[in-house]
């Protein structure tokens, strides 16, 4: 009996590793498991997604709540505000004190979140103000404090221009630092052969990939490839 029930368990083992898990069912398991957060965080999420702004994913909003809470950088840079949720997002995981510095290209956007910052400070009667520097981040970041400036580095803005970022990016991240890196997999398009990615996007997917490879490939970086909401690479600055 003890025979048959081993080959049982075995053929049991075998089964089970044959079957393919719903990514969408994990999703909303994995969302399903998670505390809510805030409130007025909560309102503004479904204020941007009602007016089909991007923010952040939950998968996302977890992979950044994790690295604050352990990493408790003490000064933060956000490439891309849109209309300041994930820098709120940040503020409210940070440690008290945290500088938060953002920079947002689009002006109606910048104003927006400019709105945001100003109504959850009054809600939340904090002190300190998040940073934004309105224009383009290729003019902004040379002319961004000194090197080493930055515990930790969150890139959601133009994905094809994330390789121009970089250099400038490495140099104000301190030793130790992190540079997380939000939507490298373009809804699924990197996976794809140029060839079949639309004409329109095959710039932006040809220097995606050629950015994953200069951040797995260099030796100042340490870079882990993550698929969770639309993929994501965290970078440790050796």
């Amino acid at each position: 009996m003890s025979g048959d029930s081993e080959r049982r368990d075995k053929d049991c083992l075998l089964r089970c590793r044959d079957v393919e898990v719903d990514p969408l069912r994990m999703e909303a398991f994995i969302e399903a498991m998670t505390p809510p957060g805030p409130l007025y965080l909560r309102s503004l999420e479904r204020e941007a997604l009602e007016a089909s702004v991007p923010v952040i994913r939950p998968q996302t909003q977890d992979l950044l709540r994790f690295f604050l809470r352990m990493k408790k950088p003490a000064s933060i840079l956000e490439i891309g505000t849109a209309v300041g949720f994930s820098a709120l997002f940040m503020k409210n995981y940070a440690p008290e004190g945290c500088r938060i510095v953002t920079i947002e290209k689009d002006p109606v956007r910048a104003a927006q979140a400019r709105a945001h910052f100003r109504e959850a400070q009054e809600l939340l009667e904090q002190g300190e103000e998040i940073e934004l520097l309105e224009g383009d981040a290729l003019d902004i970041l040379p002319g961004l404090g000194g090197d080493a400036s930055f515990d930790l580095v969150f890139m959601d803005a133009a994905k094809g221009q994330y390789i121009h970022y970089l250099p400038e990016v490495c140099r104000l991240l301190r030793a130790g630092g992190l540079l997380i890196t939000d939507n490298i997999l373009q809804e699924g398009e990197i996976l794809s052969s140029r060839y079949i990615v639309t004409r329109r996007n095959r710039t932006i997917h040809s220097r995606m990939r050629t950015y994953l490879r200069t951040l797995m490939e260099d030796p100042a970086l340490e870079t882990l490839l993550l698929s969770a909401g639309d993929g994501a690479a965290v970078s440790v600055k050796i």
